[in-house]
């Protein structure tokens, strides 16, 4: 497992002091954009070993009494169906998550806004769904010539047909499932109200990524443009801030270039001695300075490089990105002089899938697939496709019989529940294979604990998965991804399918 290289603690009184101290000179009324994921944020778990994926939500409750929480979504990714990669949930869904998760954490979302609406069809039952639920949904339209028409957009004709959302508390986070969500566009939306009633409100982001006082060339920084790689994002010094301050910071392509334009926008409402000097002073970012050891932080954010490199792949091989996501990935694999070779379960799964061809028959049109596994002791651990399980599945039951320090050959299932199992997907599901996947396998164990000890304690061992790291030698099938992402490991897989056909059950 990756050494600690972040203070999470350090970080999340660090931020909210920030976070209250920029609230303070706004008259207590700030719109705190929320980049980035608001729950589960594993990417920065990954890169900065330590951090706590749920450190926002965390700040959030430690704050909850000065915050109220709007979620914003683009309708086009409604419409086009965009999916999250951390979870596999489109966007709609994810929000509705969103939501159920800060309900658990105590936290009410107090609306939700669909942006840049334009009576989409395929959007309208989402915004049922939700206001049938009892959450407030504000739909804004597009704005006739944003960005450049900064007289249309600040005017009644602009953010002032934006219906305003009532807010109570002095801070309101606006978050979003995902890059263009309309977060910023909310945000100044409101603060044009708020002056329209005389309140002096407030601007700010919460940054994580690109981290500003890192070096432009930081692992963790080109690991941020590998998760960005669909979107083209660049990480640049500040020009801005250059000049403005003296001050070398790190911010990307996309804010640098909307900063002009936002800086117009917000003097045609505040006055001058609220306006920023530079998009670095525009966020609130504290990761920097909680970072306790660089060399660690350096080795996972390459590490994560690689996931990314994969995953660009895999997008690619299901028909969700472009190569070219892929290709930029590799040139920045190589900039910090790595490969996607430097994994170390990446060679083991392909000596697995070898192994596997040497057997008798293993269906799945005659694909022999390999899984990895890294153990938290170093420990590598390999699983093969058969006509019992997938790779996937066997490679998790050795890893969970491993920790347990059960014999290898010791079967955790009985012939009779993979009988019993294969007879329902056979006879009933109609399904084409039989041989388990993840999801099932895993099922399976849970209803064999009562009649067999051993697989109790494999299963106790299952939590010590989470974090680990796994490599396929074929792309996963949907119930094999579902459980690994459940388990918390982090997954790469060749793109290449492990069966000829294009539905896969």
């Amino acid at each position: 497992m990756m050494k600690i290289g972040f203070d999470s603690d350090k970080y999340l009184k660090e931020q909210s002091a920030a976070i209250l101290e920029r609230a303070g000179k706004f008259d207590d009324k700030l719109y705190l954009e929320f980049g980035g994921k608001l729950v589960c944020d594993y990417h920065a778990a990954r890169v900065l070993p330590g951090f706590d994926p749920n450190a926002k939500i965390k700040l959030l409750q430690c704050l909850k009494d000065k915050v109220d929480i709007i979620i914003c979504i683009h309708a086009g990714a409604i419409e086009e169906r965009k999916i999250r990669a951390d979870f596999g949930l489109s966007y709609d869904v994810d929000t509705m998550k969103t939501i159920d998760d800060l309900r658990d954490w105590g936290l009410d979302v107090c609306a939700v806004v669909v942006t840049r609406y334009r009576d989409q069809p395929s959007v309208k039952p989402f915004i049922n769904k939700l206001a049938r639920r009892g959450i407030k949904v504000y739909t804004h339209r597009p704005i006739e010539g944003y960005p450049n028409d900064v007289d249309t957009i600040a005017s009644p004709a602009g953010y002032g047909a934006n219906a305003y959302i009532e807010t109570t508390r002095p801070i309101v986070v606006v978050t979003g499932p995902g890059p263009n969500s309309g977060k910023a566009g909310t945000c100044m939306s409101q603060v044009y109200h708020e002056f329209q009633r005389g309140v002096r409100a407030g601007y700010a982001k919460f940054e994580t990524f690109p981290v500003w006082n890192l070096p432009l060339n930081h692992p963790v920084n080109i690991a941020y443009e590998a998760a960005t790689a669909d979107l083209a994002d660049v990480n640049m010094v500040d020009p801005f801030h250059l000049e403005a301050r003296g001050e070398t910071a790190i911010n990307y392509n996309r804010d640098i270039e909307v900063f002009p334009v936002i800086r117009r926008i917000l003097a045609r409402i505040m006055p001058p001695e609220q306006l920023y000097a530079s998009p670095t002073e525009m966020g609130v970012n504290r990761v920097g300075f909680a970072i306790s050891d660089d060399e660690a932080v350096r080795k996972a954010a390459i590490q994560e490089i690689i996931r990314r490199y994969y995953r660009a792949l895999a997008d690619y091989a299901n028909g969700r990105g472009e190569k070219s996501a892929a290709e930029r990935i590799k040139i920045m694999l190589e900039n910090v002089g790595a490969s996607e070779f430097d994994r170390k379960v990446v060679q083991a799964a392909h000596n697995a899938a070898l192994e596997a061809a040497k057997e008798p028959d293993k269906g799945n049109d005659g694909t022999f697939c390999g899984a990895a596994i890294e153990l938290p002791d170093g420990r590598i651990v390999t699983g093969k496709n058969s006509p019992l399980f997938h790779a996937a599945s066997s490679c998790v039951l050795n890893a969970i019989k491993t920790l347990a320090g059960l014999p290898p050959a010791l079967p955790l299932l009985s012939n009779e529940v993979i009988h019993s199992v294969g007879k329902l997907k056979r006879e009933i599901l109609h399904a084409k294979q039989l041989s388990l996947t993840l999801a099932e396998t895993l099922t399976a164990l849970s209803v064999s604990v009562p009649s067999n000890p051993a697989v109790g304690l494999a299963m106790e061992q299952l939590s010590k998965l989470s974090g680990c790291e796994m490599h396929m030698s074929h792309l996963p099938h949907a119930g094999d991804e579902a459980g690994l992402r459940k388990l918390g490991i982090n997954l790469t897989a060749e793109p290449i399918f492990a069966s000829r056909n294009l539905f896969m059950e």
